[in-house]
């Protein structure tokens, strides 16, 4: 297969990270005979520092030209503890969401059992655990009309909209991911409250029938938020509005003992974008110690999303494996072990896979 491969490594440890995906895709286009071709651009603060835009048009063009985007990490502390700036990062992923049609982020949350240990909760509780959340990702508050403060900044106002095609969309797509699954659904909304979710609530009974071999349940968010860390392994698949899925799934990646193992995707209209759930982590930038594992899980969800399965299966194969050879970095090392670096990770991975 000939792919081509949108990079956008970002900010802090976002080249680190996405050059050790890079490193096991190449692998894996040496062992089965693909062909990817990789082309690099600007996003985020590194996009600011050249361009005075974290979203160029440059990068923008360059995303619809591939197949597919792999994407590192944004942000950086002088735009982050500048409540002044007009100009962020995050103006950038959130506008090429936009651009892009990426209505739908997958976050899967799966337990390695010899990193169970390693979770906050009980080993007992996290064992087993394997659930996918569906966040809606273009719609809601971070994108509602109007937003802003008074003359005086003495009132700020950010306005919740959401219309039923945005809600179909993604619930058809959860329900989908559901079927092929343990054929359970929750959603999560707060019904009891606020308008939109009651719409969430509504649509969700509405195409339920289209879907009866997938149970669905309904669940207020705060209560989602206490199941998910009391029971994890109630869950199959989890869909929801774009604030409530922001936080539910950083709750959730705890769950695994380290932000530095999940991965994720986004999908929709056009090219799809794979990237790790946790951020640019500047305190570590250019100290090769960054976990890569997330990137390279990520870099697996892309093989698989075009249909390389094979392909997939063998990227999470070597990943486990050099889990279960103590092959991790200092976020995962048992106590009194080694620690390896960001770059003896990825070299162990490709290896594993060549």
């Amino acid at each position: 297969m000939k792919l081509k491969i949108a990079l956008l490594p970002g900010d802090g440890i976002g080249p680190e990270i996405v050059g050790e995906a890079v490193k096991v895709l190449d692998s894996i286009a040496a062992k089965y005979g693909h062909q990817f071709e990789y082309s690099k651009a600007l996003v985020g603060a590194c996009a600011i520092d050249a361009t005075g835009d974290p979203y160029p048009a440059e990068t923008h063009a360059v995303c619809e030209a591939s197949d597919v985007v792999l994407f590192g990490a944004i942000g950086d502390p002088k735009y982050d503890n500048n409540p002044a700036a007009k100009v962020r990062p995050e103006q950038g992923l959130l506008r090429m969401r936009k651009s892009l049609g990426l209505f739908a982020n997958l976050r899967p949350l799966a337990v390695f059992d010899s990193l169970a240990g390693r979770s906050p909760l009980k080993t007992e509780i996290v064992k087993g655990a394997d659930f996918i959340c569906v966040r809606e990702l273009t719609g809601g508050m971070y994108f509602g009309r109007p937003q802003g403060r008074s003359e005086d900044g003495n009132t700020a106002y950010d306005t919740c909209v959401y219309t039923r095609e945005e809600i179909e969309r993604i619930l058809h797509l959860a329900f989908g991911l559901a079927r092929g699954r343990r054929k359970k659904l929750t959603l999560v909304d707060k019904a009891n409250v606020i308008a939109t979710s009651r719409l969430w609530r509504q649509i969700g009974g509405e195409l339920a029938p289209q879907y009866p071999d997938v149970e669905l349940e309904y669940m207020f968010v705060d209560n989602a938020a206490m199941q998910i860390i009391q029971r994890p392994t109630h869950f199959d698949v989890i869909v929801t509005e774009n604030l409530f899925g922001d936080i539910l799934t950083d709750e959730a990646s705890v769950i695994s003992g380290s932000l530095g193992m999940l991965p994720s995707a986004s999908v929709g209209a056009k090219v799809a974008l794979f990237e790790p759930i946790h951020g640019s982590y500047p305190q570590a930038a250019g100290k090769n110690i960054a976990n890569p594992m997330a990137t390279i899980l990520s870099a697996a969800m892309l093989l698989e999303h075009v249909g390389l399965q094979q392909e997939g299966k063998a990227v999470r194969d070597a990943v486990n494996q050099a889990i279960e050879a103590g092959v991790v970095t200092e976020d995962l090392a048992a106590a009194g072990a080694k620690a390896c670096s960001t770059t003896e990770v990825g070299d162990f991975v490709a290896g594993h896979i060549a």
